[in-house]
């Protein structure tokens, strides 16, 4: 019994040094200078992408599109070509698709349930005929730490001003006609234009995210920050900045836990971002309750 618990011992610190080795972290820390300038392009982009995914409950329509976005990226893994560019086009085909046929609700959750399984095959059939380092495979699917290398960067920069410059320009009458398309319309506002934009728009954030954290988790970065960001603060001007605080810290404390580490960056991201959404909801329902108790005591 003695031996057992000194061998399960023995185990347990294997697995936390597995998760948390932290010996050449120095070392290790100068490696990944590039994939830490990603990470902040990917919480700029994915945070305030994120905004406009909650507003217009776009969260299963990201899922659709990381699919084809990892298809692409198989491709042209398998095809050695630039895997960012396979992943932008994988995203764009997905995205425009989405819009185009989707324009009501339930037409968009339809094509969305055709499109994320027949992406995630295709991925799959190319990754199995691609006869590289099987890491390559496993990181397009769970993201990748030291990956992000200049030319790449160059790519992901560049996709990333695109993304932040048509938010910008667009943000007032996306705004508009995500809260009250109806009135928008009326207004003038040309509302399915700026969807289907949107939408093209969301598919490069989507293909940047699955660079960094990959195709099954890249919610974590464009839906859980803002909709933290969403439980403590309905503030315009406050909403957005909130989503970008919470992405960037979720990005880059994931990307910086995992030095070191044998484990892929995407576990330490998404459970970063949880718990910032879980801390969020606890604070924002205790908020409610305390509004509540009030307006209850002022009725008195």
């Amino acid at each position: 019994m003695l031996s057992g618990g000194v061998a399960a011992r023995g185990d347990a610190r294997d697995l936390w040094q597995e998760v948390f080795d932290f010996g050449d972290y120095g070392e290790l820390l100068g490696l990944v200078q590039g994939s830490l300038v990603a990470g902040v392009l990917l919480g700029l982009v994915g945070g305030l992408a994120g905004v406009f995914v909650i507003m217009r409950d776009l969260p299963f329509a990201v899922h659709g599109i990381s699919e084809l976005s990892f298809a692409g990226a198989a491709a042209a893994l398998l095809l050695g070509v630039n895997v960012v560019a396979g992943a932008i086009v994988g995203s764009l085909l997905a995205a425009a698709a989405v819009g185009v046929l989707g324009v009501r609700a339930r037409d968009r959750n339809s094509v969305i349930g055709i499109i994320l399984p027949f992406g995630l095959g295709l991925g799959v059939l190319f990754l199995s005929l691609h006869e590289g380092r099987a890491a390559n495979k496993f990181g397009l699917l769970t993201g990748q730490i030291i990956a992000v290398d200049t030319p790449q960067l160059a790519w992901l920069a560049g996709t990333s001003a695109v993304v932040l410059l048509v938010l910008a320009v667009v943000w007032r009458p996306l705004t508009f006609a995500s809260v009250d398309p109806a009135v928008a319309e009326a207004r003038g506002v040309p509302v399915r234009a700026l969807s289907l934009g949107f939408m093209l728009v969301l598919g490069l954030a989507v293909a940047l995210c699955v660079q960094i954290v990959g195709a099954l988790l890249v919610l974590s970065l464009l839906v859980t920050p803002a909709a933290a960001a969403a439980r403590i603060t309905a503030s315009a001007a406050l909403l957005p900045l909130l989503s970008v605080f919470f992405a960037l810290v979720a990005m880059e404390g994931g990307m910086l836990l995992s030095l070191g580490s044998s484990v892929p960056v995407s576990p330490y991201v998404t459970t970063i971002s949880f718990l910032i959404y879980l801390t969020c909801r606890m604070y924002g329902s205790r908020r409610v309750g305390r509004l509540a108790g009030a307006r209850h005591e002022g009725a008195d």
